[in-house]
This record gives structure tokens, C-alpha cells and sequence, in this order.
């Protein structure tokens, strides 16, 4: 039977540590504007912490005893589930293919990880990881949008009034920029007074004359919502 029982300082040690690496992760998240910040990361992470310290050493006086078998870590396969249900809360459906969120949940996911690697001990482990999701979210992204932005394609989503604005209208605006999309993708509503645009573009035409056609579209009458990536 292992009698092991973790002391007060250890305990506070690992919640702390926890603390400290789940709210360098949050305070990344919180600059960026994400959907969960700073204090919800570091309650995910301290969280995670105690529930592996509970399962790992909580149990003491009963293991050993007939019929009786413990596994801690189906308890830590728990948290992971848990965890996914509260980081598909930051996900936002803003329109069709247009998604946020998905970067924050991860997050969250990783710094559940991270907070139960802290609880058993596994500090290196723990603060490794905590530097290479850091390195992944401050990073890749400025690194990514320079390697891919060539090789993607303009796209302009666009909610609109159909009564005073229509595709006649959108045609003589990209004539006048001098743009051909490869691609127009027209849903209307159930009362056909409003309609869903998504253009793109190849990665060959102009970034500048995509750009000028966003902008005329913002000051157009009739055009009630734009969203873009170029």
C-alpha cells in the first residue's frame, strides 16, 4: 500500500505553479481579444491541478483494500472531455465559413493539459509545454499569414438589401476596379428582401483593387453587413 501523501507546501506549490503557467497562456489570449481570457484559463488550469492532485493522492485511505481499484487517470481523461464541452463555447458560427474561436479552445484544451501535468508533478513537462503553446499563438500566426498569403484567395462576404442593392450594382463596382471574380455565391432570404454574397478572388488579382472594392462597399447604401479575408 503507498502511504505517500503530498505535504501543504507541495500542494500550494503545484496550485501556484498552475496559476502562473495557465495565466501566461490566458494573458496571450486576453491581449488578443479572445472569447475566454486571463482568469478563465488560470481557473482551468488550477482547476485541472487540483482535480489530478485529488485523484492521485485523495484516495489514499481506501487503496489497498479488497476489491477495490483505483485509476487516476480516468478521472484526468475526464477533465480533457470537460474541458472540450466549455472551449466549444468560445466558438462563434458568425456566417457561413466565417468562424472564431477556434484557436481560444484549443488553448483552453492545452491549458487543461498543462494544469494536470502540473498536479502530478510533471513540471517540465508542464512549463515546456507551456512555452511551445506560447511560441504557437504568439508567433505562427504572423509567420503563417506571411508564407500563405500569396497562395489564398481574396474573398468579400457580404449581407445585403436586395430592394437597394443588387448584383448589377457589384458588377459595375468591379468593373470600375478592374476585377473579374472566380467565384459569386448568391443566397437570399426566405422573403427575398435580403441576400448573402460571398465573392473571391484568385491570389492573382490585385490585393490593392480588392481593397478599394471593400471600402466602396462599406460606404454603399443597402449593404448592411461585410466581412473579408485578403
Amino acid at each position: 500500500m503507498n502511504n505517500y501523501v503530498l505535504d501543504i507546501k507541495e500542494i500550494t506549490i503545484r496550485l501556484l505553479v498552475a496559476v502562473v503557467l495557465g495565466g501566461l497562456i490566458g494573458w496571450e489570449r486576453e491581449r488578443k481579444d479572445g472569447a475566454a481570457g486571463l482568469r478563465t484559463h488560470m481557473l482551468v488550469c488550477i482547476a485541472s491541478s487540483l482535480i489530478m492532485i485529488v485523484s492521485t493522492f485523495g484516495f489514499k485511505d481506501v487503496v489497498g483494500y479488497p476489491g477495490i481499484s483505483l485509476d487516476p487517470s480516468r478521472i484526468a481523461a475526464q477533465v480533457i472531455s470537460g474541458v472540450g464541452f466549455l472551449g466549444a463555447g468560445t466558438i462563434l458560427f458568425l456566417k457561413p465559413q466565417i468562424i472564431r474561436g477556434l484557436t481560444t479552445a484549443a488553448g483552453l484544451w492545452s491549458v487543461a493539459g498543462i494544469g494536470l501535468a502540473v498536479g502530478g508533478g510533471l513540471y517540465s513537462a508542464a512549463i515546456i509545454t507551456t512555452v511551445v503553446v506560447l511560441v504557437i499563438l504568439a508567433l505562427i500566426k504572423p509567420l503563417e499569414q506571411r508564407m500563405f498569403k500569396n497562395s489564398r484567395d481574396h474573398t468579400i462576404n457580404l449581407s445585403f438589401n436586395t430592394k437597394q442593392f443588387g448584383l448589377i450594382d457589384l458588377e459595375k463596382l468591379l468593373k470600375k476596379n478592374e476585377l473579374t471574380p472566380a467565384e459569386m455565391l448568391l443566397q437570399t432570404g426566405k422573403d427575398d428582401k435580403t441576400g448573402n454574397l460571398k465573392i473571391s478572388f484568385t491570389e492573382k488579382a490585385s490585393r490593392e483593387s480588392v481593397l478599394a472594392v471593400l471600402d466602396e462597399l462599406k460606404k454603399t447604401e443597402g449593404v448592411n453587413e461585410i466581412s473579408s479575408r485578403i
